[in-house]
């Protein structure tokens, strides 16, 4: 069965998040810090009066911190019975992507980004890496 994943970059790389899994796509606003978290999780906003955690998807991956700008953007993304937010560059477009267009990570070894990801999938000439959000952002109580 087809699915549809909305597309973002983080530097030179796109990835994916199932579209079932997102909220919605908001403009970047500065997060209040929280003490003793990990480096990943840049704070919280307030979202309507619902405070939601926001990770930097780049620190997570182990691909170095984001130092956001207007230009970048908070993907709101339900994660079990919690929304969170996910920073990302900017956002692309909706793929739709077959059963066949997924590929599994090639075995590299232990990475800490291949552990968060689903697969490959091809779309277009294009690589895209599919983000597993269960294993993305884990409960704020088991990242610590």
């Amino acid at each position: 069965m087809s699915r549809q994943l909305i597309t973002f970059e983080l530097g030179d790389q796109s990835l994916g998040i199932d579209i079932m899994a997102i909220r919605e796509i908001r403009a970047w606003s500065p997060a209040t810090p929280l003490p003793n978290v990990p480096a990943h999780i840049r704070g919280v906003v307030n979202l309507r009066g619902v405070v939601l955690p926001v990770f930097d998807l780049r620190m997570r991956l182990g691909w170095g911190l984001t130092d956001p700008t207007t230009r970048h953007v908070i993907i709101v993304v339900r994660i079990g019975e919690q929304l969170q937010g996910v920073i990302v560059d900017a956002v692309n477009d909706i793929v739709t992507i077959r059963p066949e267009d997924m590929q599994p990570l090639p075995d590299v070894g232990s990475s800490q980004a291949a552990a968060l990801l689903e697969g490959l999938a091809t779309v277009d000439d294009r690589m895209i890496l599919i983000l597993d959000l269960d294993r993305l952002a884990p409960p704020l109580a088991d990242a610590a």
